[in-house]
């Protein structure tokens, strides 16, 4: 069976209409712990080092507590069945953050607030997409 996969390839994710930031904010930790949001962008921090993918299962190794020895058979795992990509990530969804996908599928966050978020939204050779709205 074909593995499934979150990422996009020369595209940019909007944040959502309804996401409440008109700024990037940087996900707080969630009763000391980290949360998805402050993995996901703690990843993001290196722009153009990792593929969506990529970083979605390190989050699941991470929570997971997997070892070396179990990360291949993990990854297969994983990606046998579909997973949500960036486009329902709480940077995109609260926290105002667009996500570029290069051409090799690399990721890197970009403030909304920010001209390069708007020339990314502009760009006529990019797709561009929405995140997923948190409400109905």
């Amino acid at each position: 069976m074909k593995p499934h996969t979150t990422n996009y390839i020369n595209t940019f994710i909007e944040v959502a209409v309804d996401c409440p930031a008109s700024k990037g904010e940087v996900p707080p930790l969630k009763g000391g712990k980290e949360t998805i949001a402050t993995i996901q962008f703690e990843l993001s921090k290196d722009p153009y080092r990792f593929t969506s993918d990529e970083i979605l299962f390190k989050i699941y190794a991470l929570r997971n507590d997997l070892t070396e020895a179990e990360l291949d058979e993990a990854r297969v795992q994983f990606f046998s069945k579909g997973q949500p990509c960036f486009r329902t990530s709480p940077l995109t969804k609260r926290y105002g953050w667009g996500v570029h996908h290069d051409k090799n599928g690399k990721i890197a966050l970009y403030g909304c607030e920010t001209e390069e978020y708007r020339k990314f939204v502009a760009d006529k050779t990019l797709e561009v997409v929405r995140a997923m709205r948190t409400g109905k």
